[in-house]
């Protein structure tokens, strides 16, 4: 049973929307839709998050900046890999 507030874990969310943010901005295989992207950054920062609470720094109950910078990037790697998969494979016309 949670004890506390989940701080950490509201710092894993909006870094994961901070990611989304950030890879909206940039044009290059942008798609229309910034659903799909979204929540592939919210879905890679939960686990990211569950692996800096493995790695012990960050937890659910607890933010830590290093937590915050490992799911920012990771979600940016995530969507920069499905807009590079997105733009390897060709369209059917």
């Amino acid at each position: 049973m949670l004890t506390s507030i989940p701080v950490g874990a509201a710092l894993w969310l909006a870094c994961a929307v901070l990611a989304g943010g950030i890879a909206r901005i940039i044009p290059p295989g942008r798609p229309p839709l910034f659903r799909g992207e979204l929540l592939l950054a919210i879905a890679v920062g939960a686990a990211l998050g569950l692996a800096a609470t493995v790695f012990d720094f960050g937890g659910w109950n607890e933010p830590d900046w290093r937590a915050a910078l490992l799911i920012l990037f990771g979600a940016l790697a995530a969507i920069g890999s499905l807009r590079a998969m997105r733009a390897a494979i060709p369209t059917a016309v």
